[in-house]
């Protein structure tokens, strides 16, 4: 007697599967590592992010005085770094929209 291999696979899984995958990925509006945001009018690099808080660093204009023999003096500053929430709404400066390269790629 000869058995016969049932597939082991049902061809209506993989909708399934894609419906949980549209749920597990993060929102358009989560901020991601490496991202750029803009704060103010100053443009920002989002370092590490977790569940709660991202970590922000941006650059800061150097510093530019004149000495007491009027010789003027420049350095630059360290980059300043400060926390954010993940979910908080900047404007994504790097990021692109995922429904524009759906509709270029039909």
């Amino acid at each position: 007697m000869k058995r016969t291999r049932k597939p082991s696979s049902d061809p209506k899984q993989t909708r399934f599967v894609g419906l949980i995958w549209r749920l597990l990925q993060p929102p358009a509006t989560r901020l991601r590592a490496g991202d750029v945001i803009r704060i103010g009018k100053k443009i920002c690099r989002v370092i590490r992010v977790n569940d709660c808080a991202a970590v922000v660093i941006m650059n800061r204009p150097p510093r530019v005085f004149t000495t007491r023999f009027d010789k003027p003096v420049s350095f630059a500053q360290p980059p300043a770094m400060f926390r954010i929430g993940s979910n908080s709404e900047v404007e994504i400066l790097n990021r692109k929209s995922h429904r524009l390269t759906e509709r270029r790629s039909a």
